[in-house]
């Protein structure tokens, strides 16, 4: 092959890898193993100061470091979209047919508790760690997603379409349980304040409102109510994504499509992979491998390895051969099971509620969510590498797409 062909088929494969599925989370991947070398290397200081290092004093205004902006601000933006996804799947997708959001609406419920209850049991006992409950409880779609884009089509279309289901009300578990678990002391002032913009927003969408910009203005404001309220600031992002409209005249997209539309590779390719470098460093000087096995790490590990594929495989096999829902079309048990296991990918969800569920400044609160750190990322990787080997071993598929912008491999 000549020079150019080599070039022109080096190109093709990257322009195809960044348009599919498994791009988003080999950027996670990616973004994780830099933030994890910085972490610790000899600019670990420059990293730490970088994110944590004070703008101004609280008392001027309560997000007073770079790393509170990213999670109590931008990740509002994840959270904004994660709400319009919502929605639409709600009204007119996966979510709006009570048949096909049976399944993975009882296998998120599942996947919710059963890595609780390992985490508990693990870690329950120790003092100050019960607070992490929640930390294995969510599965990160773009990462999840990102391992099925790997595998072409050797994964079933009704598996994806489950995989991406799950994840979405996992997602919808997890705000809940931030909003309910995660809430410091309540200012009823702000909280009211919040109650009418939200209000203000349902009312403008009943009126079909079509200008983007009083939309966008509220949710800003909004954002900054619920942020003073105590209740966590990415609360916002949902409540306000619930208020945007979806009708639309004619074959026109609605304000909800435009807006995921223009929002989604934003999300994607900046929003999270900043947020996983601002959260995944984690310095090991001074651990061992024996620190994985400290409580805290392995119940967080053990919770999404463990916990997620047995609940949620569990549950699957239960309702199905108790004839309350079918069994994915086209797909074999140990292809649920692999895809079941690809359900323990924690990593976004799962850093952002360590961050919340060990909360401060003193070294003890670091250390914990450090710990936490620890076993999101190995729990999440192991899960990938297993639920990628049993995904490979068991489909019975076809392995090459048809696709002509595939990659070539």
């Amino acid at each position: 092959m000549t020079e150019t062909g080599l070039l022109e088929t080096a190109r093709r494969n990257f322009t195809a890898l960044f348009r599919a599925d498994s791009f988003q989370g080999i950027l996670l991947i990616a973004v994780a193993i830099i933030a994890m070398i910085i972490a610790n290397s000899g600019v670990q200081d420059a990293y730490y100061s970088l994110f944590h290092g004070y703008l101004w004093s609280k008392d001027v205004f309560y997000l007073n470091t770079l790393h509170l902006w990213i999670n109590d601000g931008l990740m509002v933006i994840f959270f904004f979209v994660v709400g319009l996804e919502v929605k639409r799947e709600i009204v007119c997708g996966n979510l709006s047919d009570p048949q096909a959001r049976n399944l993975p609406i009882f296998a998120a419920i599942a996947g919710m508790a059963a890595p609780a209850a390992v985490y508990m049991l693990v870690a329950g006992g120790e003092p100050g760690l019960a607070r992490g409950w929640a930390i294995p409880a969510a599965t990160d779609i773009a990462f999840a997603m990102g391992v099925v884009g790997l595998l072409g089509t050797r994964v079933p279309a009704a598996l994806r379409l489950f995989l991406l289901t799950v994840a979405i009300v996992d997602d919808i578990g997890a705000v809940a349980v931030i909003a309910i678990f995660y809430t410091a002391d309540l200012n009823l002032t702000y909280l009211v304040a919040a109650l009418v913009a939200f209000g203000v927003m349902i009312a403008m969408n009943r009126a079909k409102v079509s200008s983007l910009l009083p939309f966008i203005v509220l949710t800003v404001l909004l954002w900054y109510l619920v942020l003073s309220s105590g209740i966590h600031a990415t609360i916002a992002g949902v409540l306000a994504a619930l208020t945007i409209p979806m009708h639309a005249k004619g074959h026109e997209e609605s304000m909800l499509e435009r807006m995921e539309h223009a929002l989604v590779p934003w999300n994607a390719y900046i929003v999270v992979p900043i947020f996983g470098f601002a959260n995944a460093g984690v310095s090991l000087t001074g651990l061992g491998l024996d620190a994985l096995f400290d409580p805290l790490p392995l119940a967080v590990a053990a919770g999404l390895v463990i916990g997620k594929q047995a609940g949620i495989f569990a549950c699957v096999v239960a309702v199905v051969k108790l004839g309350i829902v079918a069994k994915p079309a086209n797909c074999s048990w140990p292809e649920i099971w692999g895809v079941t296991i690809l359900c323990g990918i924690g990593f976004t969800m799962s850093l952002f509620i360590g961050e919340l569920a060990f909360p401060g400044a003193s070294e003890s609160a670091q250390f914990l969510r450090d710990e936490a750190k620890i076993g999101i990322l190995s729990g999440s990787l192991i899960s990938a590498l297993m639920g990628y080997g049993v995904l490979r071993m068991t489909s019975r598929h076809d392995m090459e797409m048809d696709d002509p912008d595939s990659p070539v491999v």
